[in-house]
Parts: structure tokens; sequence; C-alpha cells
């Protein structure tokens, strides 16, 4: 049933590509951490700083701040907040600053596939747009991840160190008034390969490239993307 729904996530997810593409490269930050309070209880906090094309200047900061809820090591759902800030610099004309706020829920559900670990999450956010005109926009999305890790040094229990490659695929799916935005259930899909270091139980870092495709109303967009991970837990 798993394959069933990643499957046709992944046909929606490239299905909708068409001669009608442009092409950008940017560079991404992206810095996650999960800090456990309790047994049950914990904060998430994750900072995205991302560039515009040809790495020109810094176009988006993104500040997600959540409250997540231990079912048990495996199963885990966050209710959290989230502030995007979008700069836009075009030649001869004032740049344009716009915000986007968020109420987002998720659920996580991790396990192991021999020697690989597996997550899962999916995630719903209520969107707050602004926009440049001052017609803001309420929608809604849903998103589903899937990630993949393998540790390089063979199949192991636990993983506290070593080198390891992740894939993982992403797709969005817009909810509610997609006709406000691009007019289609499919939003976006961003694929994702990487090598990394696990440091200890605490810290990972990775170096990947992702790639995020953008379906909108009248051109779609592909992002090649280079991005620098930092991945933390206490």
């Amino acid at each position: 049933m798993k394959k069933l729904a990643l499957t046709i996530l992944l046909f929606m997810a490239i299905g909708k590509i068409s001669a009608q593409t442009q092409i950008q490269n940017s560079g991404w930050l992206f810095i996650l951490n999960s800090t456990k309070l309790s047994e049950k209880w914990g904060i998430h906090f994750d900072l995205q700083a991302r560039s515009a094309d040809n790495w020109s200047y810094l176009r988006n900061v993104l500040i997600r701040p959540g409250i997540t809820y231990y079912i048990n090591n495996r199963n885990n759902a966050t209710i959290g907040y989230l502030l995007a800030t979008t700069k836009t610099e075009t030649f001869g004309a004032p740049d344009i600053n716009t915000n986007e706020h968020r109420i987002w829920e998720q659920y996580i559900f991790t396990h192991k596939l021999k020697s690989s670990f597996i997550t899962h999450r999916g995630r719903v956010e209520q969107r707050f747009i602004e926009q440049a005109n001052g017609n803001d926009i309420f929608a809604q999305r849903f998103r589903y991840f899937f990630r993949l890790m393998l540790p390089l040094q063979g199949k192991v229990g636990v993983f506290d160190k070593g080198a390891f490659v992740a894939l993982q695929n992403e797709v969005f799916l817009n909810i509610q008034n997609k006709e406000l935005l691009n007019d289609s259930l499919f939003d976006q899909n961003r694929f994702y390969i990487a090598g990394g270091y696990r440091f200890s139980k605490k810290l990972d870092l990775e170096v990947g490239y992702l790639n995020q495709y953008s379906n909108g109303k009248t051109i779609n967009t592909s992002n090649r993307v280079a991005q620098l991970a930092l991945y933390t837990r206490f």
C-alpha cells in the first residue's frame, strides 16, 4: 500500500513537466534542531536561507518553530508556526518584500528497511500569503515526504557515527483555494540526493543536490539547488 501511494504521488509530480519550463540555479542552507524536553514532549526548530537565481542575493528566509509530542520511538506529531520572508529585486525598481505566515501540523513515522533508515512525513499547512498588490491569499497545502538514509559502514542496529548517503522526495499538493495560486492540485516536487557524516547521536552534516520543480500558472520552474544541511538533536 505504501509503495502504491508513493508511486501515485511520484507520477503526479512528473506528470506536469512540459516544454514551458525555466531553469534556475540557487543555494540553500538548512538547519534543523529537535530537542526533547521529556519522554513525551519536545521542541522542533528549523531555519532556512535561500538564494535567488544564480546566487545573486538572499531571496528567502524561513523560520519554523514547533511543539512535538512523541507517541513512541517511531511515531511523533508536531504543530507549529512558520514565517517566510521573500525579497524580490528588479533592475531599475525598488525591492519588493513580502511575508508568508503558516500554521502547520505534521506526523512522522520512522522504521528500518534492512540496513537503511526510513522516514515518512505528512504535513498540512494553512498559508496566509502576502501579495505585493495587497490582495492577500489564504490557502491550504498537503506535503508528503519520504527519506532514506543508508550508513556506508554496512548494516548497523543503531547508527551513532559515520558516513552516510541520503535520498529523499517530497510532493506538495494544493488542497484549498488552488485557483488563487497555480490553479492545479500539483504545486511542486523536491527530489534530493546527498552525502553526509554523522559526528555523534547529536550532529549530522550533509551536502547535496536538490531539484525543486514548481508548477506555475503560465510557466514551470526547475530550480537546481546546492544545499548544505545541519541536523542537531538534544
